[in-house]
């Protein structure tokens, strides 16, 4: 499997996962049929293989990242979501998270990006964006993890500047660098490996997030495993979905029958998952019948390498 095809699956996959959880977003666990394919409806009542706000935001989030790195272009790529429906699947924003629209309408009062993310809200917003930062910048992660890290925290700030948020997106961008760079999973996900090792022994860490990174979905099940909004739980759910799955179809349908947030356990799931076992990992069912796939490739195609 080459890198280019991780890239695309740390993308494709995040949509994919997306598309899949939205039939049921906000169901709680066993109220609904399992999922195992694409199916319309949901909250929005959106057509089979449609998306939501994690991939309009990761797509806005990209098309910054193709033309550097610059924290209030992101923002405004985001505020062009929000207001007029660009990167939307259906050409509006339908759905939008209340942190992520906190952050955003300060951000429209005072234009620096670096202060407008809520500091009291732990919602998972900035991590159900983020692959195309590690897409974009997992060359650093030999050289330079640290960098890496504070990218992906200053991406997560802009909406979500909650230390749970921040360090969740540190995690979960070294996490995606390890995968597309090819290292195997078991040593991207040690908490004692070169990778995660260095960021457990930063003190400023928030314990659950340790505790989550140190491996906490390992010993869990449903329904102490919960694909809620709550970033921490979130991550642990996706951790939980991924780290010994097969394939990527079993990975993400793990991930969206916990039901609750499940378009956003999907897009976090899907976007390991994808990054592991690539885009050519992904069923060709599942990739024929994603929406607007064109409007992936525009964004994504930029900032491969």
């Amino acid at each position: 499997m080459s890198r280019l095809d991780r890239q695309r699956g740390a993308l494709i996959g995040l949509a994919v996962g997306d598309a899949m959880g939205a039939c049921v977003e906000f169901r709680p666990p066993g109220s609904f049929a399992p999922v195992t394919e694409y199916r319309a409806g949901g909250p929005f009542n959106l057509a089979s293989g449609e998306w939501t706000d994690d991939t309009s935001m990761a797509l806005a989030l990209a098309d910054s990242l193709a033309h550097g790195w610059d924290v209030n272009d992101q923002a405004r790529r985001y505020l062009s979501w929000w207001r007029t429906g660009e990167y939307s699947v259906t050409g509006r924003c339908f759905d939008i998270g209340g942190t992520t629209a906190s952050g955003l309408s300060a951000f429209e009062t005072h234009g620096d990006a670096t202060r407008s993310g809520s500091t009291i809200g732990q919602g998972n917003g900035s991590i159900m964006r983020l692959s195309p930062v590690s897409i974009r910048y997992a060359h650093l992660l030999t050289a330079h993890p640290e960098r890496l890290a504070e990218l992906a925290d200053s991406s997560s700030v802009v909406t979500h500047a909650a230390p749970e948020c921040r360090y969740a997106a540190r995690v979960l961008a070294l996490i995606l660098a390890g995968l597309i760079e090819g290292l195997p999973r078991e040593n991207v996900l040690d908490p004692k490996g070169l990778i995660l090792a260095p960021l457990l022994a930063d003190n400023d860490m928030p314990f659950a997030i340790l505790e989550v990174t140190s491996g906490s979905y390992m010993h869990r099940q449903p329904p102490i495993i919960r694909g809620t909004g709550h970033v921490i739980r979130s991550l642990e759910a996706a951790l939980w979905a991924f780290h010994n799955a097969s394939d990527y179809s079993t990975a993400v349908l793990r991930a969206v029958n916990l039901g609750d947030d499940s378009d956003t356990t999907g897009a976090i799931t899907g976007q390991m998952a994808g990054a592991f076992f690539g885009e050519t990992g992904i069923p060709q069912a599942w990739l024929d019948g994603l929406a607007r796939k064109d409007m992936l490739e525009k964004v994504l195609v930029p900032i491969l390498d």
